[in-house]
C-alpha cells in the first residue's frame, strides 16, 4: 500500500443517489470516505429504509457536518442534533433526518458505512 493516498470527491470511485440524497464514495484502500448531500425532507425511514429494509439503520457513522442540520434518534431513545462543525459517532440502531430547509452536507470516514450506505 502506498504511504500517501489521494482521491477527490470531484471524481469519486462510486456515486449513489437514493431518494433526496447523493452519496459520493472514495475508496482509500481499507478506509472509505463519503460525502453525503441530504436534501430537506430526507430521512432514513422514508428514503433509505425502502432500499435496505429493517426497522432502523444498522450502520455505524463516524463523521462531521459541513453545512445544514441533521438529527438522529437511537433505538434506545437518545436523540441528538448535529450542525456545521459538529463531529459525530452514531452507533447502529437509529433513524436520522434533516431538520430545516437547508441542504445538509456531511463527510464520513468509516470502512464499512461508506461502502454499504444505501445499498440493497
Amino acid at each position: 500500500m502506498a504511504s500517501i493516498v489521494k482521491k477527490s470527491f470531484n471524481s469519486p470511485d462510486e456515486t449513489r443517489a437514493p431518494d433526496k440524497a447523493r452519496v459520493e464514495v472514495c475508496d482509500l484502500g481499507g478506509v472509505a470516505a463519503a460525502r453525503l448531500t441530504l436534501q430537506p425532507g430526507w430521512s432514513w425511514s422514508t428514503c433509505i429504509k425502502p432500499v435496505v429494509g429493517g426497522e432502523s439503520c444498522q450502520a455505524r457513522h463516524v463523521g462531521t457536518v459541513v453545512s445544514g442540520t441533521m438529527c438522529a434518534r437511537h433505538d434506545d431513545g437518545t436523540t441528538e442534533t448535529f450542525s456545521a462543525g459538529d463531529v459525530y459517532i452514531i452507533e447502529p440502531g437509529h433513524d436520522g433526518w434533516i431538520e430545516g430547509d437547508e441542504v445538509c452536507v456531511a463527510l464520513e470516514f468509516n470502512a464499512t458505512a461508506a461502502k454499504s450506505y444505501a445499498k440493497a
